[in-house]
């Protein structure tokens, strides 16, 4: 790494005690910042929050956590992503690029190589690895794939005082916010550590030592995740123990039960569980103090994405009592944390916004007991019947050769082979996957090369996920209600049906932000855009969106 940024990570540092005693803390009636931009811009990534599961329960939240955002704040009712893979990569990077993945090259959590189809991961690198910790072949250490910019890497060409830091349980919850120019930390599943890697520094600074020389995760060994409601509250929710979610969905649950001490299995499933996101604020609130975010007149992002409710809905399902109650230990810990922020920087100092990176997909049996078409299909059941129907067509094979990332790669190396030219081949792939019953769409190259505006159902949110030099030759969407996966128990994202697609979309700060509900239709690339109008910055060069109208 070269030196001058280094050095730029060595700025004057600050206890992470200090944040949560409440040193150098700004009084909650301070008087308003001059006019400006913002001095901190902070954005909450809740991982796998559904617009629809924030507002179920809106009447059982406190007046600071969500709804700071949804009772004070510019809420956008009609939020959704514009891309048809909705998986966490592919969200993280729109976020704070304002782009698709057809700019970003973010096509999904993982893919494969059009080339060679080795696997590929959206934040794989393999000439960097983690500071202090075991780097595996699929780890993510950089932002190397990212092909945009970021609204950070803007803002620090704008001025490099300007500091840049995310924060997440998942490494790519953290990097692709982070862009090219900021820095990011990950929780640490080995060892229940926060860690950065050797693309963004040689070694910890001194603040990030100190936290983790405190084992803070540790002190939830034996902890029990209680419900803050009594029983008749979660009656809105589907009632434990049925048999399409994974075991230990009932409350109360307690940490490490079973285990002797804390270790790798305990610190894993940390992730399922409120605690995570208790560590990853307090992480943030050590990185302000550290860092000394929001302090001058530079202004500094922050990105905090919450990672637990994904787990925890992947395993239970978002219809669950016990994500039911994993929303309202946000709310608490939203509410916290935003207090901490009023008293550190100035409650008319930054400004906040709140969103997610996909909604969640209800779990295909309860879909069914309500009355909705909806099922699971296995993958490779669906490459079977594909390969099947080439082969009878055009020879023997293999023509498929797997799954990446939405789609589904095909041989062209076989087709050059056989003389066969490739439109023929995809074009009867695509007939044979619209066979399949849990089919609602197949595109091939042909109609995703275009960009003519199309009334064909979902082919422009296809277009926005699909990236012509990394993605599959055709891409599937499933109906609503179904999913492609192998697991037999809960759910998954990753349609651009409005279950995955409706997302919170929420922005509070009184000096910059009008309140009040919007009703026209946004999407999450508009963030960028409107986050760089109130910084005073262009807004990120890939940037497909708009600036919302929230401003006073």
């Amino acid at each position: 790494m070269p030196l001058p940024r280094a050095l730029r990570r060595l700025a004057p540092l600050l206890a992470a005690a200090a944040l949560v005693a409440g040193c150098a803390a700004v009084p909650a009636d301070a008087p308003s910042a001059p006019a400006g931009p913002p001095r901190l811009v902070v954005v909450i990534v809740a991982d796998g929050l559904p617009q629809s599961q924030l507002l179920a329960y809106r009447d059982q939240y406190g007046p600071e956590g969500f709804n700071r955002f949804l009772n004070r704040g510019a809420w956008l009712a009609e939020a959704h992503y514009g891309h048809a893979y909705t998986v966490t990569a592919a969200g993280h990077a729109t976020i704070l690029t304002g782009a698709t993945p057809r700019r970003t090259g973010i096509i999904g959590n993982e893919w494969r190589d059009r080339i060679t189809g080795a696997p590929v991961y959206c934040t794989g690198d393999p000439a960097h690895g983690y500071l202090g910790h075991a780097t595996n072949r699929m780890s993510g250490t950089s932002p190397r794939n990212l092909q945009a910019e970021s609204l950070g890497d803007v803002l620090r060409r704008a001025d490099p005082r300007s500091k840049v830091i995310a924060v997440s349980g998942k490494d790519r919850g953290a990097i692709l916010p982070a862009g090219r120019e900021g820095t990011a930390y990950i929780y640490m599943a080995q060892t229940g550590r926060f860690a950065s890697t050797t693309y963004y520094m040689p070694s910890h600074p001194a603040w990030v030592e100190a936290f983790n020389a405190a084992r803070p995760a540790d002190r939830y060994f034996g902890a029990r995740w209680e419900p803050l409601l009594p029983a008749l509250a979660y009656g809105r929710s589907a009632p434990d123990g049925a048999p399409w979610v994974a075991k230990g969905d009932a409350l109360p649950k307690t940490m490490g039960e079973g285990m002797g001490e804390p270790g790798p299995l305990f610190y894993a499933s940390l992730l399922a569980s409120p605690f995570a996101d208790a560590l990853a604020l307090d992480f943030a609130r050590a990185a302000i103090a550290g860092e000394t975010l929001g302090q001058d007149d530079a202004p500094d992002i922050l990105s905090v994405s919450l990672s637990a409710h994904d787990y925890v809905n992947h395993n239970w399902g978002p219809q669950s009592r016990i994500s039911h109650d994993h929303v309202l230990q946000l709310d608490n810990l939203l509410a916290a944390f935003l207090r901490d922020l009023d008293r550190a920087v100035g409650r008319d100092n930054y400004v906040a916004v709140l969103t997610a990176d996909h909604g969640f997909t209800a779990i295909p049996e309860f879909a069914r007991t309500q009355g909705r078409d909806a099922g699971r299909r296995r993958g490779a059941e669906v490459l079977a019947a594909i390969e099947a129907g080439l082969a009878e067509r055009f020879g023997a094979g293999p023509w498929v050769r797997g799954w990446s990332a939405s789609g589904i790669l095909l041989d062209r190396v076989r087709m050059a082979e056989r003389g066969i030219a490739p439109g023929l081949v995809e074009a009867e792939a695509r007939r044979l996957a619209l066979e399949d019953p849990a089919m609602a769409a197949a595109f091939t190259r042909t109609d995703l090369e275009g960009d003519a505006p199309t009334a064909v159902p979902y082919l422009a949110a296809a277009r926005k996920t699909w990236h012509p030099a990394l993605s599959a030759d055709l891409q599937l969407v499933p109906k609503p209600g179904w999913q492609f996966t192998s697991y037999p128990t809960g759910t998954t994202h990753g349609s651009p049906h409005r279950e995955d697609t409706h997302v919170p979309v929420a922005f509070h700060g009184p000096r910059w932000v009008r309140p009040g509900r919007v009703d026209e239709r946004a999407e999450v690339v508009d963030i960028a855009p409107t986050l760089a109008a109130i910084l005073g910055i262009a807004a990120p060069s890939s940037a497909e969106g708009r600036v919302l109208p929230i401003r006073p």
